[in-house]
């Protein structure tokens, strides 16, 4: 006779809806997890022909016969009523929306959140675009029990890795999404086997970078300021929602560029361009010099392809 373990008899209910998410839950179906249920957003109207668009989280549900819910609000006496009856023993939750207590206490288990930083640092909404503007080298990903105020729950596990130079919020996103899927896969299987130590994040000492939402008002670059500094906010924010500036008063973003580390001879803010292969914003130590960016009405451009079609007014 064969012993299923501990790990794969486990009743799992699983909240998410981007595609960061569909990595975690992609690792749990492959590890042979009992997902019991699907909790995602609903689906909404898109595009030009406002056509009904699933979340990607749906999208892997629907293909993969998972019995998914998609709640309006997460107190519906309707949706509460539906979730009790999965009877999970634990919910997975990888960048879903707040969770009502009602929601988040109801396992025996609990709720385990996966998180895009090393808490306590970076809590809030966007802790991988912060962790890069504000230049840290290293970020990772903590799974950690939901309690009440958000990001604030005891730490399970954690993983570590490097923000390189050339890295951007995207690509330390898709590392993350990866290093992330495996450590819930492991978290959860720690805490099937009776493994885990909680730690309260009140342990940890020392002082706390926040990860606020992103407004528009973030990503406009201020030049006053050195090349380091605006480089990072710019890789920060790409490939969204991208960094703001005006170029003849139009709003441009950029989204990559190089760092030319060379004491500029004009005004910061100022351009310096051949108008056919490059073009640099003069910051306060160094010029930022643009190779993808995206003008107010336009698409999305290398440089010299923009260049070859702007005419830059004649003074």
């Amino acid at each position: 006779m064969v012993m299923i373990d501990s790990f794969k008899k486990l009743r799992i209910v699983f909240m998410g809806t981007p595609e960061f998410a569909v990595a975690s839950l992609d690792a749990l179906v492959n590890a042979g997890c009992n997902i019991v249920g699907i909790i995602t957003a609903p689906d909404k109207q898109a595009g030009r022909g406002l056509q009904l668009q699933q979340s990607a989280v749906k999208k892997y549900a629907v293909k993969n016969n998972l019995h998914t819910l998609q709640p309006e609000k997460l107190k519906n006496p309707a949706f509460i009523e539906a979730l009790k009856e999965l009877k999970a023993d634990v919910q997975a939750v990888v960048a879903f929306r707040m969770l009502p207590e009602i929601v988040w206490n109801m396992p025996p288990l609990g709720t385990i959140n996966v998180h895009g930083s090393l808490l306590p640092q970076y809590r809030g909404a966007a802790p991988i675009n912060w962790a890069v503007i504000n230049g840290e080298k290293y970020t990772g990903v903590t799974t950690f029990k939901l309690q009440q105020e958000i990001d604030t729950g005891n730490i399970l596990l954690l993983e570590k890795i490097a923000i390189e130079e050339n890295d951007n919020a995207g690509t330390v996103h898709d590392k993350l999404k990866e290093v992330g899927a495996a450590l819930l896969v492991k978290t959860i299987r720690l805490l099937a086997d009776g493994q885990l130590k909680e730690i309260p994040q009140q342990n940890i000492v020392g002082e706390i970078k926040h990860a606020p939402k992103l407004f528009t008002e973030t990503g406009n670059i201020d030049w006053n300021k050195n090349v380091e500094e605006i480089y990072n906010l710019i890789r920060g924010l790409s490939p969204y929602p991208g960094a703001c500036t005006k170029l003849h008063n139009k709003s441009l973003k950029i989204f990559a560029v190089e760092k030319l580390l060379e004491k500029p001879e004009i005004t910061a803010g100022t351009i310096k361009t051949d108008e056919k292969n490059f073009l640099q914003f003069a910051a306060t130590d160094g010029f930022i010099n643009v190779n993808l960016l995206q003008l107010e009405g336009k698409k999305k451009m290398e440089i010299k392809e923009f260049l070859r079609g702007y005419r830059f007014p004649k003074h």
